[in-house]
């Protein structure tokens, strides 16, 4: 059950008196008052207190300590009670239990972790075993969530129900509130400025980005141009050599005389070397005889 939904349970639960609250007068009104804080489940009273006929008993010094019962179930502790009883009228067994949860809501609005030794002292318990059994019963009511460390011998609050505000707090907690909200708009001030210049910044390095993306682009279309002209102009020079070596090459192709031209050459000396053997042969024939 979340926090909304405790709230709805609670006030759901107190709705029965804030109606027999608005025709209750006198000893009615403070029964009433005894009923509801020995009520199963009602931990919230102010509505309750404010109700003009429960604002009467206050003026009746025969009703008054009735009016401050219900005032110490509201935000008051069990270290108040006991410090002056003569004030209230006799609590029963589950006022007192009841007062004791509301104290320990009390204890851990200013320390999360709260010793056993602080426990037992404020909520006047003798021993262990009774203090882990009320604080186990407050779970499971919902009054507030935490873990018992047996080892360390201290409770370890994680969420409590919320208790009413005395009059005297409220100014104190409007002061709070209000720094709380200057705190507040100072820190979203500070976050806008600091998204303003990140988003600056962002603008310049995607316009940075951008410049240099394109000048990247225009000295690598310049680079492979470059690169093609010299590739062409490679080309033409070795086709002109081609040309020079060939001699009678005519635009690269050779004339169909030319290898022609070669094997003349070629032949020639051939040729004469043979007429010369055949010579020699028949005057060495001629001397035989």
């Amino acid at each position: 059950m979340n926090s909304v939904e405790l709230s709805a349970a609670q006030a759901a639960k107190l709705e029965p008196f804030l109606l027999m609250a608005k025709s209750a007068r006198g000893a009615g009104a403070a029964k009433l008052i005894e009923n509801a804080t020995s009520a199963p489940g009602v931990f919230v009273f102010s509505e309750l207190l404010d109700t003009p006929s429960i604002q009467d008993l206050s003026n009746t010094p025969q009703h008054a300590p009735h009016f401050a019962l219900l005032e110490l179930f509201a935000y008051k502790t069990y270290a108040d009670y006991a410090q002056n009883k003569e004030a209230f009228p006799p609590l029963n067994p589950a006022q007192l239990t009841k007062l004791r949860y509301l104290s320990i809501v009390s204890l851990s609005t200013r320390q999360r972790i709260l010793s056993y030794s602080t426990l037992l002292a404020a909520l006047d318990i003798g021993s262990v075993r009774e203090l882990e059994d009320l604080i186990i019963d407050a779970n499971y009511l919902d009054v507030l969530r935490g873990r018992l460390d047996q080892k360390q011998s201290q409770l370890e609050v994680e969420y409590t129900i919320g208790r009413d505000v005395p009059p005297s707090d409220v100014q104190r907690l409007l002061d709070d509130l209000k720094s709380w909200s200057q705190t507040t708009a100072s820190v979203l001030s500070a976050l806008d400025d600091k998204l303003a210049s990140l988003t600056a910044e962002s603008a310049r390095a995607a316009e940075e980005k951008g410049a240099h993306e394109e000048a990247y682009a225009s000295a690598l279309k310049e680079a492979l141009e470059r690169s093609r002209n010299e590739r062409d102009r490679d080309r033409m020079g070795l086709g002109n050599i081609m040309g020079e070596r060939g001699g009678r090459r005519i635009g690269g192709m050779a004339r169909p005389d030319d290898s022609m031209d070669v094997d003349d050459d070629m032949a020639g000396p051939r040729m004469r070397k043979k007429a010369g053997d055949a010579m020699r042969t028949r005057m060495t024939k001629r001397n035989r005889f």
